[in-house]
């Protein structure tokens, strides 16, 4: 193995100075780097503080507007009309609180699915936290690690690393002593160690942006569609608002502290203040729950993201199977001899130090070795599909014998009698590898090394099914998300295995798949399982299905899987898959278990589904709180309500509700367009409740004359809006289970006891006067609750969503 020159010097990076590459740094000299600040003090995650999460919660656009609504109500009204900014308070410290929890739980499990890179120091190998690596560490890779900092090659044996999430190259790079290794990359084959010359924010992924573990951000429609809406709302908001101050102030000239009161409570309702809060809060409760399951969400919306998902691509290895596999036969071709070729087998164990799953259960069932000397080895490559050694079998003679062992399909002429009896075993769902002696004088990592070769024995090896795996299919299959198999293993094979796991369909050999885009989507359309895949096919793969119209979610625990992990919607990595793998995906079952993906499902569906009815309840509100203050600035009359009489209605018909419906179980599946949907139901709804609650109060002050008369038309014109928010209530809880029926009931019981006990009347300035107009108001909601329900399934028919 060839070391590195001391003296060397990567594009003007810090210079090697490791005395001895196979000691690395002594102890004495990380400590001095430590002093020196020469550590790689990057952050592993983004996580925000607590007084950044306290900022983000406190200082909001809507808190701003409140605030200053609510200072200046304790100085010109009751305490009653303040009572809103009480409730404020309350709603920022519980998003805070629900934030703060959500962020230890990420943290605390991003501990557990830290990379944890091994250092060399002091002659010894260890692993350490890769905020603990120092400038001209020596760090020791291997397939499927990624390199957490930029450094220089030191070692090589066969190393190849993949460095396309940074340059865009596909194709992996073979790396020798010398060369230039960049963070960001990973190992795709072979093994190795590199001395850190550039640490910390130095490094060439920290210059973009942290670019190694955060690559794309998951789109959310849920928040960006939130924001459109809170666009909206500040532009119907601000004239409106104007309107209405110059309406009570200088038309009416009434009383300043009472028309102070009334402009304020006009403008309160406008704002739909709960909305963001409710938002944050169903996400942090999501990730807490989820954490509880050992699943890692590194990205809050992937939440949301996989809820919305309608083709999930599965890799075979690691996600229907377990990670582990038991020889179960030697089939020796010609005229071998089995206990040479054991020995063949057991060498070629030995001759990996990272023996992948296959290999290792080889190592396994042949043990034994004779100590031959290993002169060249080739690791094994998704993209080549097979690796090798070479040995002199007779130490001294100078003669030596290269060995490959792969893929069957790949190493031998398509007209070879062994392929048949591969394909028997294939169709049984076994896994066949070909042990097969190059041709004389032919080096293992010659590029023609696999032609001609002379086939001596079939390996055969047994899958461990993961017992949850046919649960999760038949519940993906229930969910009208269809299910795709991406493996490299022989498609015979692997759709034996999907068969056995109750998934039917086409097995494709991915070989014979066209390259065009959307001639490839086509044939994915078609074919269930697809085998023989390469690591930049499974990219294309994905790329066609997302180009057909499809939300596509991608599962994988291997090196081979990180293309195609980064390119997919959402990227589901298993905890102990390879580095490379769960820097890139934006949730990580630290479990391993594919059965905690359908609760991660109905998690972002319980977030969607709820935050659409909660988001119409707020908005509704918006909506007729900024028709009736555009009504009341159009006939110049006092506004109807004071901030407590909103305060109270709020409270009881979206407040409360709101907590209790956003936090509900919910599998309904998650539709697109949710601007579209939410707006299709407010604007009607918010538009009838507006009308009708102006025309009781348009009635009443016809009706009531004298003194004390605003308050009775503000009591008849509250009990109107309250009947119908009550009924827009009901018709969001549906469909209807015992505890929905019992909120809506609670929240009509807790008005009408405000209208019945005498103190809480004077408290809330509520005194419904005289028979007549109380009957009235109630006629007039009744009403407009039957054309409510009428006009929101005629939307539904209308405008579907």
């Amino acid at each position: 193995m060839t070391h590195l020159d001391t003296g060397g010097q990567v594009d003007g990076a810090h210079p090697a100075t490791v005395t001895s590459p196979e000691t690395g740094l002594t102890s004495s000299e990380v400590a001095e780097r430590v002093a020196r600040g020469q550590v790689n003090d990057v952050p592993v995650r983004s996580s925000r503080s607590l007084a950044e999460i306290v900022r983000a919660n406190v200082f909001t656009r809507f808190n701003a507007i409140i605030g200053v609504l609510w200072i200046i109500m304790l100085v010109v009204a009751p305490i009653q009309d303040s009572l809103f900014g009480f409730v404020i308070l309350a709603n920022t410290g519980i998003g805070i609180v629900q934030e703060w929890r959500a962020k230890k739980t990420l943290d605390s499990l991003a501990v557990i699915g830290e990379v944890r890179p091994t250092v060399r120091r002091d002659g010894t190998a260890a692993e350490v936290a890769t905020s603990e690596i120092v400038l001209d560490d020596l760090i020791e890779v291997g397939p499927g690690d990624k390199v957490v900092v930029d450094g220089m090659c030191a070692e090589a044996d066969g190393l190849e690393i993949d460095e396309s999430l940074l340059t865009g190259e596909a194709d992996p790079v073979v790396k020798r002593p010398g060369d230039r290794v960049m963070s960001g990359s990973f190992v795709v084959a072979g093994g190795g160690s590199f001395q850190a010359t550039r640490v910390g924010r130095e490094a060439y992924a920290a210059q973009l942006a942290e670019e190694a573990s955060r690559f794309t951000l998951v789109h959310s429609e849920l928040r960006s569609g939130i924001s459109t809406i809170l666009k909206y709302v500040t532009w119907m908001m601000i004239p409106t608002a104007i309107g209405l101050i110059v309406s009570q102030l200088v038309v009416k000239e009434n009383e300043l502290k009472d028309s102070v009161a009334r402009t304020v409570g006009g403008i309160v309702p406008m704002v739909p203040e709960g909305l963001v809060l409710l938002t944050s809060v169903a996400f942090a409760i999501g990730v807490i729950r989820l954490g509880r399951k050992q699943c890692l969400v590194q990205e809050l919306p992937a939440i949301e993201g996989l809820a919305r998902v309608d083709t999930v691509c599965l890799d075979k290895t690691g996600t229907l199977t377990e990670g582990g596999m038991d020889v179960t036969g030697l089939r020796v071709l010609g005229d071998g001899d089995e206990t040479y070729l054991r020995k063949v087998l057991g060498e070629l164990g030995s001759a990996d130090p990272r023996p992948n799953a296959s290999l290792q259960a080889i190592i396994d069932a042949y043990p034994d070795t004779t100590g031959w000397r290993l002169t060249d080895t080739l690791p094994f490559s998704s993209a080549r599909k097979y690796s090798g050694a070479t040995f002199e079998e007779r130490e001294g003679s100078g003669e030596t014998v290269s060995w490959l062992l792969g893929a069957p399909d790949v190493l031998l002429d398509p007209a070879d009698p062994a392929l048949a009896e591969t394909e028997r075993m294939n169709e049984q769902g076994l896994r066949v590898l070909l042990l097969a002696r190059a041709r004389d004088g032919v080096d293992v990592d010659d590029p023609g090394a696999a032609e001609g070769v002379r086939p001596a024995a079939l390996v055969v090896l047994e899958q461990r099914l993961r017992p949850d795996a046919a649960d999760t299919l038949r519940y993906f299959a229930e969910q009208n998300v269809r299910a795709k198999v991406i493996s490299g293993d022989n498609a015979v094979s692997v759709g034996a295995v999907a068969s056995k796991l109750g998934l039917s369909g086409t097995a494709v050999d991915a070989r014979r798949l066209p390259a065009d885009r959307e001639a490839m989507a086509g044939a994915l359309d078609e074919g269930t399982v697809f085998g023989r895949v390469t690591p930049q096919q499974k990219r294309n793969m994905v790329g066609a299905l997302q180009s057909d119209g499809r939300t596509v979610a991608m599962t994988g625990d291997g090196v081979n899987d990180v293309l195609a992990l980064k390119d997919a919607d959402i990227g589901v990595a298993m905890g102990s898959g390879s580095e490379a793998t769960r820097a890139v995906a934006q949730i990580v079952l630290l479990n391993n278990s594919f059965a905690t993906l359908p609760s991660v499902v109905a998690e972002g569906r319980r977030v969607i589904g709820n935050i659409t009815r909660v988001a119409t309840l707020f908005l509704v509100k918006t909506v007729y709180s900024v028709l009736l203050a555009v009504l009341v600035v159009v006939s110049r009359v006092e506004y109807p309500f004071l901030p407590r009489h909103l305060t109270l209605l709020s409270t009881l018909t979206i407040g409360v509700p709101a907590f209790f419906l956003a936090l509900a179980p919910n599998k309904e599946r998650a539709r697109p367009h949710f601007v579209r949907r939410v707006m299709r139901y407010a604007i009607p709804g918010g538009v009838l409740a507006g009308l009708a609650t102006f025309a009781s109060y348009l009635v009443a002050r016809e009706h009531y004359t004298g003194p004390g008369s605003l308050d009775a038309e503000t009591s008849a014109a509250t009990l109107t809006l309250f009947l119908i928010s009550i009924w827009v209530l009901a018709i969001i809880a549906r469909p209807y289970t015992w505890w929905r029926i019992g909120l809506v009931a609670a929240m009509g019981g807790a008005f009408l006891v405000v209208l019945v006990v005498p103190w809480l009347q004077d408290f809330f300035a509520l005194k419904l006067v005289g028979v007549t107009m109380p009957w009235v108001a109630t006629g007039i909601a009744v009403f407009s609750a039957g054309v409510l329900e009428l006009l929101w399934r005629w939307v539904d028919r209308r405008f579907p969503a």
